[in-house]
């Protein structure tokens, strides 16, 4: 959880729209696949 809190962060700084982003924190849904060198899947974190 804390580690998609950090990603969910990371994004809303690049976000055109600072003011939504800000108040949907926590709301949206994320998918994060880390993958190796061969493209397979080494972990997943999913927040609906």
């Amino acid at each position: 959880e804390g580690f998609l809190n950090r990603v969910e962060a990371g994004i809303r700084c690049f976000d055109p729209c600072l003011s939504c982003s800000t108040h949907a924190m926590g709301q949206m849904p994320l998918q994060i696949q880390l993958v190796d060198s061969t493209g397979a899947i080494v972990r997943e974190l999913v927040r609906d």
